[in-house]
C-alpha cells in the first residue's frame, strides 16, 4: 500500500473519493482493474461462434467496450445466469466455453491511465477475501477456467506456479493465492487496503463549499503492531462487494451457543489439528444438505472421524443442490449424495462410520454434548457427539448501512438474501434502485459465480467512468 493510500485511511479526511468499493473478493478486485486503466477492446475482425454477438460486435470493432451500449451488446444471449450483461462479458472472455470449446477471448487490453478513476478497496483479509477463510486444500464448484480474471488466465498462472488443476477444478488455497498474484501482477496494490473493518456507510452533506451530499464511510484499520484506529472517508459512489459469508444462518434453537456448536468447517479442522477431535471420539454431527456440509462430510471422513449427517429434506429432493451437478465432473458430491442414501438403519453399510439422517430437525443442544433431534414422525432422538457443525448457508453482513439494507432489496418488506431476495440494481450498471451512487456486485446482487460477478464489475465501471467525465470542474 502506498504511503498517501494509507495515511488517507488512516485519518478522517474531507476530500471525496470518486469511488470507495467495500470488499476485496473478486468482485472488487475486477473493478479495481477496470478502474485503473485497464480498457477492454473489441479484437478487430472478432470472430464469435454466437451469431447475433458476431454481428454487433463488427459494428463496434476496434472500440472500447466500456464506452458501447451494453443494453444493446447483451440483447437477445441465453446462458446460466439472470444478468444480461454477465453473459455478454463471459461470452466475450470465453467465447465457447459452455460447449466445452477453448476459443480465444474478443477482448484485447490496453492500459489508459489517463481513464482512469481514482478508488480504494476496503477489505478485512488479503485480496480474495472470504477465499482466504476456506480450508486451501478444498476444490472449486466451478471449473478452474471460469475462476480467473480478465488478461490473466488461471491455467497460465497455475503453469507458472507449476501447479495443476484436479479434475479440471482448482483447490481454494490455489484461488485465494491467485486472487493475491492477481492484484500484485497487475498494479493494484496501491488501491486495496487490507485489515479495514467498515462500520458505517451514510448519505451526508460535509462542511465545504460543495453543498451535494456524499457519503460517509467510517469504520477501523488494523495497524501493523494489531492496534485499532479509526478512519473516515468521504466519498461520491460507494460500491458494495462483501459476499455473503459474512453471517452463518443459525438454526435459532436452544443450546446453540454452546461452545461445541460451530457454525464452519474451520472449527473442525482446528479441532482435529489439536487432537481435541479423534476417530474415537464420539461422532460429529453435521448439519445441513448443501456443499458446505458435503465438504465437512468429506474432509470429517478423510480425518476417519465418525459422523452423524442430519439434514430436513429427502434424499430424493430435487432441490438438493447434488441432483443439480454433473457426476461427472462432480463425483465427490455425488459420492457424499450416495452416502447419504444410506437411511439411519443401524445394519452394516459399505460406510462404516457415517450414519444419514434424512428429514430430521435438531430440536435442542444440551450442555453434556447431547442433541435432540426430530425425526419425521415427530419422535425425539438423544445423541452424543463430541462437535456439532451447523452449516445451512449465510447471509451478507450489512450492518452498517441504515437498516442493514434491508430498504436496497428487491423486496424490501423480506429480508434480504443473494439467493431470493438480492440487493435490486439496474441490470446494465449495477447502481440501486433505490440510492444513487450505492452499487452491488456478485452475490448481493444476485450473481453467484466468478465467470458472473465479472460482468457486474463491467457495468458499474462503465457507469462509474461516464460519471466521471461528465463531473463538472
Amino acid at each position: 500500500m502506498s504511503k498517501p493510500r494509507k495515511a488517507r485511511v488512516g485519518t478522517s479526511s474531507s476530500e471525496p473519493l470518486p469511488v470507495v468499493i467495500i470488499g476485496n473478493g473478486p468482485s472488487g478486485i475486477c473493478l479495481s482493474y477496470l478502474l485503473s486503466g485497464h480498457m477492454p477492446y473489441v479484437k478487430p475482425d472478432a470472430d464469435h461462434p454466437h451469431p447475433l454477438l458476431h454481428r454487433k460486435l463488427a459494428e463496434v470493432s476496434g472500440c472500447c467496450l466500456l464506452d458501447q451500449d451494453l443494453d444493446y451488446l447483451s440483447e437477445g444471449l441465453e446462458g446460466r445466469s439472470q444478468s444480461p450483461v454477465a453473459l455478454l462479458f463471459d461470452a466475450l472472455q470465453r467465447p465457447d466455453t459452455d460447449f466445452g470449446g477453448t476459443a480465444d477471448s474478443v477482448l484485447s487490453w490496453r492500459r489508459q491511465e489517463e481513464r482512469a478513476v481514482p478508488h480504494l478497496v476496503l477489505g478485512r483479509s488479503p485480496p480474495g477475501g472470504a477465499w482466504h477463510a476456506i480450508e486451501g486444500s478444498m476444490v472449486t464448484l466451478s471449473q478452474g477456467e471460469w475462476m480467473g480474471l480478465p488478461d490473466l488466465q488461471l491455467k497460465d498462472w497455475m503453469r507458472g506456479k507449476r501447479r495443476g488443476l484436479r479434475n479440471s477444478r482448482a483447490t481454494a488455497g490455489d484461488i485465494a493465492h491467485y486472487y493475491m498474484d492477481y492484484v500484485t501482477q497487475k498494479g493494484l496494490s496501491h488501491s486495496f487496503v487490507s485489515g479495514t473493518l467498515v462500520t458505517g456507510v451514510k448519505m451526508e452533506t460535509p462542511e465545504s463549499k460543495d453543498p451535494r451530499p456524499l457519503f460517509r464511510v467510517s469504520g477501523t484499520l488494523t495497524t501493523k503492531d494489531r492496534g485499532q484506529r479509526p478512519f473516515s472517508l468521504w466519498a461520491r459512489n460507494v460500491v458494495l462487494a462483501t459476499g455473503t459469508f459474512d453471517n452463518p444462518a443459525r438454526l435459532g434453537i436452544p443450546g446453540e451457543d454452546l461452545p461445541y456448536i460451530h457454525h464452519e468447517l474451520s472449527a473442525l479442522e482446528a479441532a482435529t489439528r489439536a487432537g481435541t477431535i479423534t476417530p474415537a471420539s464420539d461422532p460429529v454431527l453435521i448439519v445441513g444438505a448443501g456443499l458446505s456440509a458435503a465438504d465437512a462430510v468429506l474432509y470429517a471422513r478423510h480425518c476417519g472421524l465418525p459422523v452423524i449427517h442430519a439434514f430436513r429434506r429427502p434424499v430424493d429432493d430435487p432441490a438438493l443442490v447434488f441432483n443439480q451437478l454433473p457426476q461427472m465432473l462432480y463425483p465427490e458430491y455425488h459420492k457424499v449424495h450416495q452416502m447419504m442414501r444410506e437411511q439411519s438403519i443401524p445394519s452394516p453399510s459399505p460406510y462404516e462410520g457415517y450414519r444419514s439422517l434424512p428429514q430430521h430437525r435438531p430440536l435442542l443442544f444440551k450442555e453434556d454434548r447431547q442433541a435432540v433431534l426430530c425425526d419425521p414422525h415427530g419422535h425425539h432422538q438423544v445423541l452424543g457427539v463430541s462437535l456439532v457443525l451447523v452449516l445451512i448457508g449465510s447471509h451478507p453482513d450489512l450492518s452498517f448501512l441504515p437498516g442493514a439494507g434491508t430498504n436496497l432489496a428487491t423486496d424490501p418488506e423480506q429480508p434480504l438474501s443473494t439467493k431470493r431476495n438480492p440487493i435490486e440494481v439496474d441490470p446494465f450498471t449495477y447502481q440501486s434502485t433505490r440510492q444513487e451512487g450505492l452499487y452491488a456486485l456478485g452475490p448481493l446482487a444476485g450473481d453467484n459465480f466468478v465467470r458472473f460477478v465479472q460482468g457486474g464489475a463491467l457495468a458499474a465501471a462503465s457507469s462509474l467512468l461516464r460519471k466521471e467525465t461528465r463531473k463538472p470542474p
